[in-house]
């Protein structure tokens, strides 16, 4: 379904390498981390069971109000899965910036009776969030309590939380992201399984390729994994940027979710008190030949590349036999098929990166389904973790983040 090749030279012990496999272990079975647990899809049945009420069944627009983790895997996931027979005709939106002009192009398009508006904050106070739900509430003229509200908006939040309170007090649905599940790693829970499964999607495949991945590597057949995040942190302090470069344009979305994921899990102060992190950086093929490209082969040394491959888009659209009066230098590619050619570009721009003495791996997906991309979620999540382990941190808080937040309700009680 998924394979993986490394073109470097791992220099990781193999005592190292079963210490890395026991430390990810150990914080799966101590409950302190959670997101190793969800494959099991405790949540599933109540989904199923939402999602069968008439009322839901009708809906036409599904819109999300949630920033970062509460958003940005459900993207992903939507994004790489759309093009497949299961993807229903429901519209999913987002209400995640709070930029006014992103605020009203979304709301403009949407009927509410029409629409089921998913409220998702982990803290159930995050600033966005409440500001877009009061925002929404205030345009349609909703009365919270009343059985329109009811109908129309569910939540997703800590059990406990502002936002779950609120939601007992007003009657609403309520979905609990489990305690110990960070926002970044819960696209596995109810934050992506309930809209992913509203818009018609096998959520069970998507957790069973979540489960293959992880349960390969607790059998501790996953070497290749530890052997990347080993080698990411021991370059780290000369090769501190990782490069995405994904062959789809399906995967931009899921790029966008890898930047947050590395970026708030990795980017920390170690217990030597140093700052330390890898540097996510996500580009699309073969678009970004033509941009980002050209820095990777003649910039600066200071870069690791990932390549990502779909062998079989399902997709048969070949290049017509037609020639072109002066541009007949590109009739080589005449009666060969986009796939063909997207994926030649891709082993030609790996191996002139490869020529430059480039530090690259190549992930090759078969196809992409649900479960191959439940895999490939799960499999940057253990990467994530794995990386944090060999930095020496804890890769699921996220103390920069909170900082930025006291400095912003400072600002605004001044």
């Amino acid at each position: 379904m998924i394979n993986q090749e490394l073109f470097f030279e791992p220099k990781i012990s193999a005592s190292h390498i079963e210490e890395a496999y026991e430390a990810l272990y150990r914080q799966m079975k101590s409950d302190d981390v959670g997101y190793y647990k969800l494959p099991e899809g405790e949540i599933v049945s109540k989904i199923d069971s939402f999602c069968k009420k008439d009322e839901v069944k009708d809906i036409k627009k599904i819109a999300v109000i949630g920033i970062g983790g509460s958003s940005l895997g459900t993207r992903a996931v939507d994004t790489l899965l759309m093009h497949t027979k299961h993807r229903n005709e429901k519209e999913l939106l987002f209400f995640e910036n709070v930029d006014p002009i992103e605020i009203e192009n979304v709301i403009k398009n949407i009927v509410f009776d029409e629409t089921l508006f998913i409220v998702i904050s982990k803290s159930g106070s995050t600033i966005e969030t409440t500001s877009h739900l009061k925002y929404i509430l205030n345009y349609f003229d909703i009365e919270i309590g009343d059985e329109k509200f009811r109908s129309h908006f569910v939540t997703i939040t800590d059990r406990g939380s502002p936002l779950d309170k609120f939601s007992e007090k007003f009657g609403l649905e309520c979905f609990h992201i489990p305690l110990n599940v960070g926002g970044r790693f819960s696209v596995f829970s109810a934050v992506g399984l309930l809209p992913l499964s509203l818009l018609g999607y096998d959520i069970k495949e998507i957790l069973s390729g979540a489960k293959e991945i992880r349960d390969s590597f607790f059998e501790k057949k996953e070497n290749p994994l530890v052997q990347k995040a080993h080698y990411y942190v021991s370059h780290s302090s000369y090769l501190p940027i990782n490069v995405l470069f994904s062959y789809a344009s399906a995967f931009r979305a899921f790029n966008d979710w890898y930047v947050q994921l590395w970026g708030e899990s990795l980017g920390k102060v170690n217990k030597r008190g140093e700052n330390c992190g890898l540097t996510p950086i996500g580009i699309i093929g073969s678009i970004d030949q033509h941009s980002f490209l050209q820095l990777l082969i003649e910039g600066p040394r200071d870069k690791t590349v990932t390549m990502i491959k779909v062998k079989d888009f399902q997709k048969d659209l070949k290049i017509p036999h037609i020639s072109l009066k002066f541009l007949e230098s590109t009739d080589f590619i005449n009666g060969h098929t986009f796939n063909e050619l997207i994926n030649a570009q891709c082993d030609a721009t790996m191996q002139s990166i490869l020529d430059q003495g480039i530090s690259v791996d190549l992930i090759e997906i078969d196809r992409l389904h649900e479960k191959s991309v439940g895999y490939m979620i799960f499999y940057y999540e253990l990467l994530t973790s794995l990386c944090g382990y060999f930095l020496g941190i804890d890769t699921y808080d996220q103390p920069g983040v909170e900082l930025g937040k006291r400095i912003l309700k400072e600002k605004f009680a001044k």
